[in-house]
């Protein structure tokens, strides 16, 4: 049944503009945005270069703007919607809490790698938001 609902999406006319209305679809306006997430979502094409080298045509996006203009609302959003989306805040952030930490586990003494937001997100999305308030070395 899916298969077929999709296979009958290509009929749409004007499906671009209707499936990147269809995120966040409590937020009003935004359109530009509403298709960069779709193009992130999606995901880009991998490439190879004539030099052997591999792109991975991840398409990452950075959402700016004033106070109060729904990026927070479109990061939460993302997360909901995507299964291996992980959300973090650059208030409480650190390096070592995006990417991978050691810490000593309290019942055996071992220390071990906790992974951080970076990692957990692997082959996802990682959704940082008030990247501005994290300190600018880890950055």
């Amino acid at each position: 049944m899916e298969l077929q609902t999709v296979e009958e999406m290509r009929y749409v006319d004007d499906l671009f503009p209707k499936l990147a209305n269809s995120i966040a679809p409590s937020v009003y306006g935004h359109t530009d945005v509403k298709k960069g997430v779709l193009l992130q979502l999606f995901g880009g094409i991998k490439k190879h270069t004539p030099e052997g080298i591999k792109l991975r045509g991840d398409i990452n996006i950075c959402i700016v703007g004033d106070p109060a203009t729904a990026k927070s609302q479109f990061l939460k959003y993302i997360v909901q919607f995507l299964p291996r989306a992980v959300y973090t805040s650059g208030k409480a952030s650190s390096a070592a809490g995006l990417t991978a930490s050691v810490r000593k586990d309290p019942e055996t003494g071992e220390f071990c790698i906790e992974a951080g937001a970076l990692m957990l997100a692997d082959h996802g999305i990682c959704c940082i938001d008030e990247f501005d308030k994290m300190d600018p070395k880890d950055q």
